[in-house]
């Protein structure tokens, strides 16, 4: 019995071209590798979302079976694997997710290929920015007066706030006095004038849009239960307020995208008004209500669906036509706000938005700013990701600009804390590259640390699964010095791997000052002014001054890839004015000993686009320069080092 051998792997352009998603009706090259069997046939079984199956005969050839295949016309994924029938009789399949496959005797896993709309775009200063997320009530309060004043509105309606009086006060995290759970009722006081008076030090490192947590008027300090999606909240401070920090943040070339939270709304406001707190009448309150459509009631005004069992968080019905006016028309909620300076949105759960939804507002955005930008909060793959309504349709270029790339968080924490090594790192970076469009991938909010997630300092320095402590084991949480310490160490090489990489680097308020905390609510603690700790601020903004003033880190080509276990490496250059950056990460805990080839790493897009390493290169964390030596580097790597190398 002859040996077969076979290879596809579908990140390198020898094997599948154009790499990756492709546009409508495009045609894409595959090829594979075959020995043994000079009389076999190959074919490709290709079947896709709308549910057409097709087999493709490959032609074979000097040890190579190849064939151009052509893609819908319409938006979809192409799903496809290999058949291999030999001349003695057998058959044997040839698939994976992503990457190099393996022989199998039975239906193998699928390679994916992403079709989208051709036309679709996403904005360059947004692909080329650093996004600075603030948690409103926790960045900065321009005065304990003021927000005192300003707390009485929520007392008037009969709310109950726990004040803090002095900025420094950790967070509540248990019930208040006479209360059976736990509310997010406290609150520090930050504020729209505090943000203004740090304008300067955002756009010194680099910051070009601030993404807001919810700004609205709501009983929460959190606001994801909006009460008033018109009125900024008055803790918060007023429109005029709001006006001027767009207007004063373009002027620094900032831009502001709000938090838009339209699966639900609260029950505690003048849409639904379960306490009756408002003039009008609420969908709780009468069935002529005017919202009441906006709402699912089920039998008497007590029964109502609401957002994961919360009844504090009534959902809607996003298609509801007066609702979906309400946000999307003319002079709707997007409207309103665009006019107020801020044109671009991040959508809270977009996952349980409707498509369909999700193209209306799109629509409404580009329709008031062409550069606008939708960011969806995606926990997983945007590319295959199912719901009720089957495929998601968020990168067919209709939908989504970008995503919040949580999967890139997971592997870049799991890879600098040890739990996988930079193999595996690389795998999920690359197939991320590999099923995003283009446009879509070097959008994607790359972040390390936000509100719903515990915060890097401390996940990074050996924090426990936070889904399996209490939040008064959380509270209590608090590592060794020495664990605290290579936490830091390795949210510097984090940090690089953001600026490095292509996407849009986001930094959660307060990592840039080595801020700790496990996740709701301690991951929303306030910023730390003139306490920060000055080794991480120094290496983080030093790596966040680089992304804002390299053009190769900004838009350059990519390549990257794993070197040993425990090292990765990413390769920015722009081919027409030479300019190249270059990543080195060792993230394990002894000295390694760095050789690198630009061929080393070949995979994706620009695997084959020319890059010669010639040039002298100077590390932005320690002025160390690195020269190359017949087109290789070498070089010594510390222990839990990053080195972010820029030609000069």
């Amino acid at each position: 019995m002859h040996m077969i051998t076979f290879r596809h792997h579908s990140r390198l352009l020898a094997f599948r071209r154009p790499h990756g998603a492709v546009p409508c009706g495009a045609s894409v090259h595959i090829e594979a590798e075959i020995g043994g069997f000079p009389g076999a046939h190959i074919q490709l079984r290709l079947y896709n979302q709308l549910g057409v199956e097709s087999f493709f005969d490959l032609t074979h050839a000097d040890g190579r079976a190849y064939g151009d295949i052509p893609m819908p016309e319409t938006p979809c994924l192409v799903w496809y694997y290999f058949i291999i029938r030999t001349p003695d009789g057998r058959t044997m399949y040839y698939g994976a997710d992503s990457g190099e496959g393996r022989l199998e005797f039975h239906a193998p896993r699928s390679y994916q290929i992403t079709v989208y709309d051709g036309a679709f775009t996403t904005p360059a200063h947004w692909r080329e920015g650093i996004v600075y997320q603030i948690f409103p009530d926790r960045f900065r309060r321009s005065s304990w007066e003021d927000f005192r004043e300003r707390a009485k509105y929520h007392a008037s309606k009969g709310r109950f706030l726990r004040i803090h009086d002095r900025w420094s006060e950790d967070v509540c995290y248990t019930p208040a006095p006479g209360a059976s759970d736990y509310e997010p009722n406290d609150f520090f006081g930050g504020d729209i004038n505090g943000i203004r008076e740090k304008l300067g030090y955002l756009s010194s490192l680099g910051v070009t849009a601030l993404y807001l947590n919810p700004v609205f008027e709501s009983a929460s300090n959190h606001r994801y239960d909006t009460a008033d999606y018109h009125r900024i909240d008055p803790i918060f401070g007023s429109e005029d307020e709001f006006r001027a920090l767009c207007a004063e943040a373009g002027t620094l070339g900032i831009r502001i995208m709000l938090d838009g939270v339209f699966s639900h709304t609260g029950a505690d406001s003048r849409y639904f008004d379960k306490y009756s707190r408002y003039d009008g009448v609420g969908a709780y309150e009468a069935d002529d209500s005017p919202y009441k459509s906006w709402y699912r009631f089920a039998g008497d005004r007590k029964h109502y669906d609401s957002w994961w069992g919360f009844p504090s968080l009534p959902n809607v019905n996003e298609l509801d036509p007066s609702y979906t006016d309400f946000i999307a028309g003319e002079h709707g909620v997007l409207s309103h706000w665009a006019g107020a300076g801020a044109t671009s949105w991040r959508l809270d759960v977009a996952d349980e938005l409707p498509d369909e939804f999700i193209r209306i507002l799109r629509r409404r955005m580009k329709q008031n700013d062409p550069q606008s930008v939708l960011l969806g909060e995606v926990w997983e793959d945007c590319s295959n990701k199912y719901g009720a309504e089957g495929r998601r349709g968020y990168v067919n270029g209709d939908e989504l600009d970008s995503a919040m790339n949580y999967p890139f968080t997971e592997a870049a924490i799991s890879f600098l804390t040890a739990r996988t090594d930079a193999y595996a790192l690389d795998h999920t970076l690359q197939t991320l590259r590999e099923h995003y469009p283009r446009p879509f991938f070097e959008a994607c909010l790359n972040l390390i640390s936000s509100h719903d997630i515990i915060r890097a300092a401390t996940a990074l320095s050996g924090a426990p699964d936070r889904n399996a402590v209490s939040r008064k084991l959380q509270a209590a949480f608090r590592p060794n010095e020495q664990d605290q310490q290579k936490g830091y160490l390795r949210l510097i090489l984090a940090a690089a791997l953001q600026m490095a990489l292509p996407g849009v680097p986001c930094v959660y308020y307060g990592d840039e000052a080595g801020m700790t905390g496990m996740s709701d609510p301690f991951n929303r603690g306030t910023y730390p002014w003139g306490a920060e700790n000055e080794a991480v601020f120094a290496g983080y903004s030093a790596l966040m001054r680089a992304r804002r003033d390299s053009a190769a880190l900004k838009r350059g080509l990519c390549r990257m890839g794993a070197l040993s276990p425990e090292v990765f490496a990413v390769l920015r250059w722009l081919p027409e004015s030479g300019e190249q950056a270059l990543l080195l990460i060792n993230r394990s805990e002894r000295e390694q000993a760095i050789t690198l080839h630009p061929d080393d790493i070949p995979q994706g897009a620009d695997g084959e686009s020319q890059v010669v390493l010639n040039q002298t290169l100077v590390d932005v964390l320690t002025q160390e320069a690195l020269m190359p030596q017949a087109g290789d580097v070498q070089t010594l790597l510390g222990p839990l080092t990053a080195r972010l190398y820029l030609s000069r």
